[in-house]
């Protein structure tokens, strides 16, 4: 082996610990701080559980499979990147959240409907931010760290397959 070469467990042991981390993170804002996570912030949470799943079974093979699932674990936080950054775009008001995670629209609506809409509000809205750091939500903190693990893992891999 180079020098040079990443060696060829330290990129899903990374993800289990970018992943771990991340997963441990949003438990503790939700059951240390009172935090309740949103419809897109589970959703988050299966990319690192995923991510995570691939990364453990690329530790129990070896060879071109597991680079294979180095891959996959690497597409799983970029997937996870790109719902960071979707949800990050709703909380700035870039763009609409799903249906029954954002606030709904309430021009032009009866008192009847106005109602209506209010009560089926979710109680966590997507378009909130409930905490931040140097003007950075959770989401954002998410996206940057999916998204460098990711590339990081999908890049180490790759120089990998091809010198495998």
């Amino acid at each position: 082996m180079k020098p040079t070469a990443t060696p060829t467990r330290l990129l899903p042991a990374l993800v289990l610990l970018g992943s771990g981390g991340a997963l441990l993170g949003a438990l503790f804002f939700q059951y240390g701080m009172d935090l309740a996570p949103c419809a897109l912030c589970h959703d988050q949470r299966y990319a690192h559980v995923g991510a995570m799943l691939a990364a453990l079974l690329a530790l129990l093979s070896a060879g071109r499979l597991r680079l294979l699932l180095t891959g996959v674990a690497g597409l799983a936080l970029l997937t996870g990147a790109g719902l960071a950054g979707y949800h990050v775009g709703v909380e700035q008001g870039w763009w609409s959240g799903p249906a029954g995670c954002s606030a709904p629209a309430f021009d032009g609506l009866s008192i009847d409907e106005l109602r209506s809409a209010l009560e089926a509000a979710p109680v966590v809205r997507c378009d909130e931010v409930p905490w931040s750091f140097l003007g950075i939500s959770m989401a954002g903190y998410n996206f940057l760290l999916s998204l460098a693990l990711g590339l990081l893992v999908l890049g180490g891999a790759a120089r990998r397959w091809r010198t495998a």
